[in-house]
């Protein structure tokens, strides 16, 4: 299957990669095209920028959470999906060979640039060097004959006199410069304790900083160039993945159990897969803003609640009472309730001194330590998540601890061979855990849900309706 395609990387984090991939895709759209955007690794701020961009949902690759079979029919089916798509650029993650600390660059941007065969095109921070960004890039291009520089954007340029005189070192490294964006502060995208402000918390000024972003892009790359490189990356094999083809759907007689999938500006992390998974299953999801919807949608039976920002937005979640009393009575009723990382701290008795949901026995508060990295995981305790014993790969990422933690462990982990103390906890039908699970890469989970979901609406007599 053909899909014109470019990876859009950097020598390190902080380059300017979100900035150029972002605008590329806007630059592509303007232009009629149909764009699909994705991002390698386990972000889930980047692609709610791609999606501005795009107009369709942004798509991660992770060959570490999703497994690397699938990386390509993740893809194909990013590409695919609603509509087949004309071009599709991929954002990458960090520098382009970090992945997996530890793993020889295994997810790395790399890593999936040479899984799908594609094209990269490399974002340079030129502020601060001159002629020896030539270097620099001389290394990147030889690295690995596994992965094909096809060009450079140089970002963040200072004068006619600057890039001329990259331009000139850059000639003897065969690498063609296809891009110079001089230095504009009117695009930043500002950024706190966990990296960019997601595009959901900032409405229309994310809006504008996406436009801004496509106008500058559009006016300093050479888009049709882009265009010739996306174009001459070869056939993928192999079909495009399919909710449908991952589970086993509910009997077609069998009522459709309601799931509520937290969303709004609290609670922006969540995978489009995730719902795709479910509404596979036999469920019908709806959206609940944990801020602003004083009650959970009618007849719901399970409720799944993602990762965010709940400490920025804590005040304003506790003034829900409503819906909070609501979250309690479906938890300590016999529902379904899944929560990771944003969702473990909503459901504890308190987050920062302001009263949550109450369904743990623990309470939550920021603290200066970040925790970062990913996970094999393995289930301590039987939940809808896993059965005891079954491995779960998973990234952690917050700045937040729970105290005590009491109740049921969920995970056991090791982090650089050195076994952590048991994670998360289990109770009835409520799993919460600090662990973020790409489910494309455990389809199961969505199947369990189901089961469990429709199981419990009928124990439950449908309360919530």
């Amino acid at each position: 299957m053909n899909i014109a395609r470019v990876v859009v990387a950097a020598p390190a984090s902080g380059h300017g990669k979100t900035s150029i991939a972002t605008g590329l895709m806007g630059a592509l759209r303007a232009r009629g095209l149909v764009v699909s955007g994705h991002k390698v690794g386990p972000d889930y701020i980047d692609p709610g920028y791609h999606a501005l961009a795009t107009g369709r949902p942004g798509r991660n690759l992770d060959p570490y959470l999703q497994g690397e079979h699938r990386v390509v029919p993740l893809f194909l089916h990013g590409a695919l999906t609603p509509a087949p798509a004309d071009v599709a650029v991929v954002e990458g993650v960090m520098g382009l060979f970090d992945g997996a600390v530890g793993q020889d660059g295994f997810a790395s941007t790399a890593h999936v640039a040479a899984l799908l065969r594609a094209p990269v095109l490399l974002v340079v921070d030129a502020s601060a060097s001159g002629r020896s960004l030539a270097a620099l890039v001389h290394g990147f291009s030889t690295y690995d004959d596994r992965v094909r520089l096809a060009g450079v954007v140089l970002n963040k340029v200072g004068s006619d006199r600057h890039e001329a005189e990259v331009r000139s070192a850059l000639g003897s490294t065969g690498v063609p410069v296809l891009g110079v964006v001089r230095r504009d502060d009117a695009v930043t995208v500002p950024s706190r304790h966990l990296g960019l402000v997601p595009a959901a918390e900032r409405d229309h000024a994310a809006v504008e900083v996406v436009d801004r972003l496509t106008a500058l892009v559009a006016g300093s790359v050479d888009i049709e160039a882009v265009l010739r490189l996306a174009h001459g990356a070869p056939s993928l094999s192999g079909p495009a993945w399919t909710p449908t083809g991952q589970v086993q759907a509910l009997p077609l007689d069998a009522p459709r159990p309601v799931v509520a999938l937290a969303g709004g500006a609290a609670f922006t992390f969540s995978y489009t897969e995730t719902a795709e998974l479910l509404d596979a299953a036999g469920c019908d999801v709806a959206t609940v803003d944990p801020l602003h919807d004083e009650a959970l949608p009618p007849g719901t039976s399970a409720l799944v609640i993602g990762g965010g920002f709940p400490e920025v937005h804590a005040a304003a979640l506790s003034e829900n009472a409503s819906l909070r009393k609501d979250v309690a009575a479906l938890a300590l009723g016999g529902g379904t309730v899944l929560a990771e990382c944003a969702g473990l701290l909503y459901l504890a008795q308190e987050l920062d001194g302001h009263p949550m949901c109450g369904v743990l026995p623990a309470s939550a508060r920021m603290t200066p330590q970040l925790t970062l990295g990913y996970r094999t995981a393995v289930a301590l305790t039987r939940s809808v998540m896993a059965e005891v014993g079954e491995r779960v790969t998973g990234h952690e990422f917050h700045r937040t601890s729970l105290d005590p933690r009491a109740g049921d462990p969920a995970w056991g982990w090791t982090v650089d061979g050195r076994p952590q103390p048991p994670e998360g906890f289990v109770r009835d039908g409520v799993h919460a855990s600090y662990l973020h699970v790409h489910w494309a890469g455990h389809p199961a989970i969505a199947q369990r849900l189901a089961r469990h979901a429709t199981a419990s609406a009928s124990h439950q007599g449908m309360v919530h309706q």
